[in-house]
C-alpha cells in the first residue's frame, strides 16, 4: 500500500521546523484523537496516519534518513510503521511503539489530553496526608474545644530514623525499574506509568532492609494526638494538623493530618451560616403591653424587650450573639422570633375578661382580607 507523504499528511513544508512540526501535529490531533471521534474509523484513519508521520518527523534522525530515502528501508517494509498483524488503518500498530521516552508521543498526548504518566519521586518523599471524622456537638462547634484523638498510623521506623536501610547497608537503584521509580501500566500508546510497585516509586531499595521495619521505612502505631478545635466550625469544616499524617519515604517529612467536623443539630437553635434562629413564646399581656424576657443563648440568657403591641412571628435581632467567624474577626447575630401563646383552662373570671375586652375594643383582624 501506497503511503501518503509524512509532510503532506501534517500540513507543512519539508522545510518546517520541529516547533512547526511539533504544532501541526499538536492541531491535527486534537481534531482526529479517538477520544474526540469515537466509532469514527476514518478520523481514527487519519489520526494513525499523522502520528506515524509526527513519530518519524520529530526525530531527527529518521527525519534524515526519510528526506533522503522517503519511505524505503526502514521505513518501507519491516519497518515498525509497516503492515502488522493486527495493525490499523495504513499499516500502523501502535502496540509496536515504546513511546515513553522523554519527548515522544506519549509526553506529547499527556499535555494534549491530561494523560501524565507517573513521574518518580527523587529522593525523600513526603508521606500521605490522613483524614479523620470528628463528631461535635452543637454548642463545642461553636465555642471550640481542645481534645485528644486516637488513631493509628504509619511513623517513622526509630531504629532506621525511616530510611528502611540496616546496619552497613546503603539505598541502591530498585531492579525492578532500574531506579526511574515507573513502571509500565497496559501497553501501546495510551498505556502511560504507574509507581513501581516494587520501590513506591522512590527508584530506591535498601541493600541490607532494617530489621525492625523489614525496609519498608515505617512502623504501625497507635498514637493519641492534641488537637484544638477553633470556635465557629460547622459542618464539613477542615482542621489541619501539620505533620500528623503517614511518614513520609526514604527519611521525607510526614504527610498532614485533616479533621472534617460533623455537628449534631441542636433541638433550640438553627444555624445558618455565622447566624443563629431560634423561636420564642410569649404571653398575650407580653405581647399587647410590652415587656423584658429573658432569651436562651449560646453564652447563656440574655435580656431582650418586646414593645407594645407585638404581633406573633415578628423578628427581633440579639447583635453578635450569634456564632464567631473562623476567618477573622467577630460574631454573626442572633435572630428571634416571637411566638405569642394563648392561656389555657381559662376559669370563669378569666373568661369574663376576655369578653369586657373585646366589647371594650371590638376588632376584627379578618377585615383587610376582604379588602381589594
Amino acid at each position: 500500500m501506497n503511503k501518503r507523504d509524512y509532510y503532506e499528511a501534517l500540513g507543512v513544508g519539508r522545510s518546517a521546523s520541529e516547533k512547526e512540526i511539533k504544532r501541526a501535529y499538536r492541531r491535527l490531533a486534537r481534531k482526529l484523537h479517538p477520544d474526540v471521534n469515537p466509532n469514527n474509523k476514518s478520523a481514527e484513519a487519519k489520526f494513525k496516519e499523522v502520528t506515524e508521520a509526527y513519530e518519524v518527523l520529530s526525530d531527527a534522525a529518521k527525519r534524515r534518513h526519510y528526506d533522503q530515502f522517503g519511505h524505503q528501508p526502514p521505513f518501507g517494509p519491516g519497518y515498525e510503521g509497516a503492515q502488522h498483524p493486527g495493525g490499523g488503518p495504513g499499516g500502523f500498530d501502535f502496540s509496536q511503539f515504546d513511546l515513553g521516552g522523554p519527548g515522544g508521543v506519549e509526553d506529547l498526548f499527556s499535555d494534549l489530553f491530561g494523560r501524565r504518566g507517573y513521574t518518580p519521586q527523587a529522593g525523600p518523599s513526603k508521606g500521605e496526608d490522613l483524614h479523620y471524622s470528628l463528631d461535635l456537638n452543637f454548642r463545642d462547634a461553636i465555642r471550640g474545644l481542645s481534645t485528644e484523638i486516637s488513631l493509628q498510623r504509619h511513623a517513622a521506623c526509630p531504629t532506621c530514623q525511616g530510611t528502611g536501610v540496616g546496619v552497613g547497608g546503603q539505598l541502591e537503584g530498585c531492579p525492578t525499574c532500574r531506579g526511574s521509580g515507573r513502571a509500565r501500566a497496559g501497553r501501546g500508546l495510551f498505556g502511560g506509568h504507574q509507581a513501581c510497585p516494587r520501590c513506591r516509586g522512590t527508584g530506591k531499595l535498601p541493600s541490607t532492609p532494617c530489621g525492625s521495619c523489614k525496609g519498608d521505612g515505617t512502623v504501625l502505631k497507635t498514637e493519641r494526638i492534641s488537637v484544638k478545635i477553633p470556635p465557629g466550625v460547622e459542618n464539613g469544616s477542615t482542621i489541619r494538623v501539620q505533620g500528623k499524617g503517614q511518614s513520609g519515604r526514604t527519611g521525607g517529612p510526614p504527610g498532614d493530618l485533616y479533621i472534617g467536623t460533623r455537628v449534631r443539630p441542636h433541638a433550640f437553635f438553627e444555624r445558618k451560616g455565622d447566624n443563629l434562629y431560634c423561636e420564642v413564646p410569649i404571653s398575650v399581656t407580653e405581647a399587647a403591653l410590652g415587656a423584658r424576657i429573658d432569651v436562651p443563648t449560646v453564652d447563656g440568657k440574655a435580656s431582650m424587650r418586646i414593645p407594645p403591641e407585638t404581633s406573633s412571628g415578628q423578628v427581633f435581632r440579639l447583635r453578635g450573639m450569634g456564632v464567631p467567624h473562623l476567618k477573622g474577626s467577630g460574631r454573626g447575630d442572633q435572630f428571634v422570633t416571637v411566638k405569642i401563646v394563648l392561656p389555657r383552662n381559662l376559669d370563669a373570671r378569666s373568661q369574663e375578661l376576655f369578653r369586657e375586652l373585646g366589647r371594650v375594643r371590638p376588632e376584627d383582624p379578618r377585615s383587610e382580607i376582604w379588602k381589594g
